[in-house]
């Protein structure tokens, strides 16, 4: 899907490119790669900026409590704020990266798994409280879901954005033995009405 987004980008020289990376404090090398994967299309990546917020990759546990939520929620609108007053100077910066045992490690990881990714929706499940409403299809960017018999099926294109989990209204999918143990969580300036508008 990046990939498809890079190639289609319309690119005009002299044009002021910049990204943004939400991780939930793992940025590793994201920026770096996509300004790498920019300058093979032409494209010069003028700036990039890491914005962490509450972690919704629920395999690995919860956002965290309401206090951390909120400190992290703050500090990411003051990181944010920072941001657009580079990009309004179009100012030129190197991208944000990680400490460099990030680098390391999450470059390895991510080199090691990404062929294996599209096939990891093998995990999800859903449980008795799906009432069937669909949301999880709608909702998913890489259109990797589809009603059948009423029941949400994953068809192997997954991207691991967790979007299906979070935004379930019943908490009705899985993905592994642990997520029922955990709250459900997305960005709560975020509306579902604002999800389907970018999956359109």
């Amino acid at each position: 899907m990046v990939l498809d987004f890079i190639q289609n980008l319309q690119k005009n020289p002299g044009t002021y490119y910049f990204a943004v990376a939400v991780n939930a404090g793992q940025v590793s090398r994201t920026l770096v790669q996509l300004k790498d994967l920019l300058k093979t299309e032409g494209v010069n990546l003028s700036s990039g900026f890491s914005v962490e917020l509450p972690s919704n990759y629920i395999p690995w546990g919860g956002p965290g409590t309401d206090e951390e939520m909120k400190a992290q929620n703050e500090k990411a609108l003051v990181k944010i704020k920072e941001a657009a007053a580079v990009i309004n100077k179009k100012e030129a910066r190197k991208p944000d990266m990680g400490p460099l045992w990030q680098r390391v490690v999450f470059t390895w990881i991510y080199n090691s798994s990404f062929k294996w990714v599209s096939k990891m929706d093998r995990d999800f499940s859903v449980d008795e409280k799906c009432d069937s409403c669909g949301i999880c299809a709608k909702v998913c960017p890489a259109k990797n879901i589809e009603m059948k018999s009423g029941k949400p099926t994953w068809n192997h294109k997954c991207e691991q954005c967790l979007a299906c989990i979070q935004w379930c209204p019943k908490a009705a999918i899985q993905y592994g033995k642990k997520t029922s143990l955990y709250p459900r969580y997305h960005h709560p300036e975020v509306k579902l009405a604002d999800m389907l508008e970018q999956v359109k």
